[in-house]
């Protein structure tokens, strides 16, 4: 499926082509929540780096977050690069060197209409802020960090490899 996406003012614009385009996983994580989550959570989507094509690409800005490890004196920096619209303050999407194939484009910058997705998996509930409530479906997962089941695989089990058209 071909995601089309912008930040709010529209001085950045992307496209990428999604093979798993269900917006199903509400993640809890501070960073998340704190850079994209007005709900208390965010939403990634996963699509094809070598794909990703954008207009206005001198108008965006990177931050790599901080991780907070209880064992380290200093927090250390994520490798994972967040893009933002350096004008609006948009969040955009997440790359990741680590996994350089693939890249998360948050389900707010999408123009397009998204599949409605059957369930949630709700992540990294144990870093959830008190005021949220988690909105769960009869047949959501919940997790305290991360499940072990991929994006793909939660596509493939519900029968959703086929992109909708």
């Amino acid at each position: 499926m071909l995601l089309e996406g912008s930040c709010h003012c529209k001085a950045v614009k992307f496209s990428l082509e999604s093979l798993h385009p269900y917006p199903y996983m509400n993640c809890y994580c501070s960073i998340c929540r704190k850079t994209a989550g007005g709900g208390g959570y965010a939403i990634n989507l996963n699509g094809d780096y070598s794909t990703l094509k954008i207009e206005g690409r001198e108008n965006i800005t990177i931050y790599n977050a901080y991780l907070n490890d209880p064992d380290e004196k200093e927090n250390k920096k994520s490798p994972a690069q967040r893009s933002f619209c350096k004008i609006c303050g948009s969040a955009l999407w997440l790359w990741d060197p680590r996994w350089p194939k693939q890249v998360h484009p948050f389900a707010s910058a999408i123009d397009i209409e998204l599949p409605v997705p059957p369930q949630k998996t709700h992540i990294m509930l144990e870093y959830k802020a008190d005021w949220v409530e988690v909105q769960k479906g009869i047949e959501d997962k919940e997790f305290k960090q991360y499940p072990e089941e991929s994006i793909a695989g939660w596509h493939k089990r519900l029968g959703l490899e086929d992109s909708p058209d």
